[in-house]
């Protein structure tokens, strides 16, 4: 076995954003030729660690060392000179142009540049590597994955050997995580370091080498993955035991709640995302839905919630006290609520739409309820009590409740959302990615919500990414592809790669 080789060296690093202590005294090595999974709950420092690596941060006080030497890394040009190069969630790439143009965009060459001769060169890095990438397509027409891909080469192409991953697998199929970890594997191979922030630890434990463990800002230690498992990285995380067990129950006299018949919708370019979707969600029962991203499920959710116009379908209600039938089809958010329909939508884009970044977090409750008041002055007691008890139940990390929702990490955004939705008691709730950037265990406690609410007789509709998750916790899968349905299977024995499949691949079966 060869001896390791240090190629990126963190000593006593420390960052403060204010009173809050993002890292504190952080040592943590990145070896050549190693796949280091890098773990934490929200909140824990992960990502404003490898925002100092990548130059987006600066440490208040510790040492960065990069193949030995001290380094000063103040910009991402900085780390980009040292080989260092982060992949983020948000690809930042330009839609109209081809991929060979985002690879060499901005990049400088005396004898001006050549694409044709780019393009050969770009060309050598996808064949070392395995990437399978057409550099004459343009973004705006490719999948999630070649996006991905195109970030990855881009760094590549610019010198990269240290690569820091945010996330990499969000929105992968599960064929196309394992092409990505093939070609993670071969780059690690060749010497490269590469760093992988997830929450997934199935896949920590399949792809790295190497875990290393943050709780609340410090480096609590580092781990052989061979040497680990699930509930023993849980319990480095969190600092106890946990169980890692979705408890799903059996449905207990599930009736028909929403009926939704033949559904087309077109965006505001006239591109029909939705096309002749049909399904029936159950009160009792939890309904997921599996797709690669914009596979039309944020169009779907938001047309029963009344934020999308219908062309053609319809959406009918089943009042669970008078039996009354309410068709729900292009009514306001505000005439469905009307109806006596309660529709709790935990959104996507959460502060574009579920909370005002802003507002503090009591603010944020009241705007479920602001309607219902009398007085010219709104009270804030009961926004503040539930406030206090999302805090304390999601353990959402804040000075207090007072403080606006844009200071929180995207984790604690999340729970704040989701704890409002689920806190307003719905007939019908809409999750659309509730436990996105979520730490394991603030993920299972907010599968145990859906779970409670599944049994308080509450028709659940889950828009989750994770296979894993929707197979323990839904009680069955509708799959989309491109806008249509592509089957419906049964949670308890269906399987990923059958999901998988129907999720790029439109065969509009049907399987009970």
């Amino acid at each position: 076995m060869k001896p390791a080789v240090p190629a990126i060296e963190l000593r006593g690093i420390t960052k403060t954003f204010g009173k809050v202590v993002a890292n504190k005294n952080v040592d943590l090595t990145v070896n050549r030729g190693e796949i280091l999974s890098v773990l934490g709950e929200n909140g824990s420092g992960k990502t404003t660690l490898m925002n100092m690596i990548s130059g987006i941060y600066y440490p208040d006080s510790g040492e960065i060392l990069v193949d030995g030497k001290e380094v000063s890394i103040r910009s991402p040009k900085d780390a980009f000179d040292l080989k260092i190069g982060m992949i983020h969630q948000h690809f930042k790439l330009v839609d109209i142009f081809t991929a060979t143009e985002n690879i060499i965009l901005g990049l400088k060459d005396e004898k001006g540049f050549d694409v044709k001769r780019a393009s050969a060169e770009i060309k050598e890095t996808c064949e070392k590597y395995g990437f399978e990438i057409d550099l004459n397509k343009k973004i705006y027409e490719m999948s999630v994955s070649e996006k991905q891909t195109v970030e990855i080469v881009k760094v590549l192409y610019r010198g990269a050997d240290i690569l820091i991953l945010d996330e990499p697998t969000a929105v992968l199929t599960p064929q196309e995580t394992q092409t990505l970890f093939s070609v993670l594997r071969t780059m690690r191979d060749y010497g490269n370091a590469i760093v992988i922030i997830t929450h997934k630890l199935h896949e920590v434990l399949e792809l790295s080498d190497r875990v290393a463990v943050l709780r609340k800002g410090e480096h609590v230690g580092s781990v052989v993955t061979a040497q680990a498992d699930e509930s023993s990285l849980t319990q480095m995380m969190v600092g106890k035991k946990i169980s890692l067990d979705i408890e799903r129950s059996e449905p207990k006299n599930p009736t028909d709640r929403l009926v939704v018949e033949n559904l087309n919708c077109v965006n505001r370019e006239g591109v029909k995302v939705i096309e002749d979707i049909s399904f029936t969600a159950r009160a009792g029962e939890i309904l997921g839905i599996a797709g690669v991203s914009g596979s039309g499920q944020r169009e779907l959710l938001e047309a029963i919630a009344g934020l999308q116009k219908l062309t053609d379908g319809k959406i009918t209600y089943i009042n669970p006290k008078t039996g009354t039938h309410d068709n729900l089809r292009n009514k306001t958010p505000l005439q469905i609520r009307n109806l006596g329909v309660r529709l709790s939508f935990v959104p996507e884009d959460r502060l574009g739409m579920g909370l005002v970044g802003n507002m503090d977090i009591i603010d944020n409750m009241m705007l479920r309820s602001y309607q219902k008041g009398h007085s010219l002055f709104l009270q804030r007691k009961a926004p503040r009590d539930l406030a206090e008890r999302i805090i304390s139940e999601l353990d959402v990390v804040t000075p207090d409740a007072n403080t606006p929702v844009r200071r929180l990490s995207g984790g604690n955004v999340q729970k704040v959302l989701v704890g409002r939705e689920i806190s307003s008691a719905p007939t019908v709730l809409m999750v659309a990615y509730p436990v996105r950037g979520l730490d394991i265990n603030s993920s299972y406690t907010i599968y145990n919500l859906l779970n409670r609410q599944k049994d308080s007789g509450t028709a659940v509709i889950f828009v989750g990414e994770d296979l894993d998750v929707l197979i323990e916790l839904c009680d069955k899968i509708l799959i989309l592809c491109g806008g249509k349905i592509s089957g419906i299977v049964d949670g308890r024995t269906a399987t990923k790669e059958e999901i998988g499949l129907a999720m790029t691949k439109y065969s509009g079966g049907e399987r009970e």
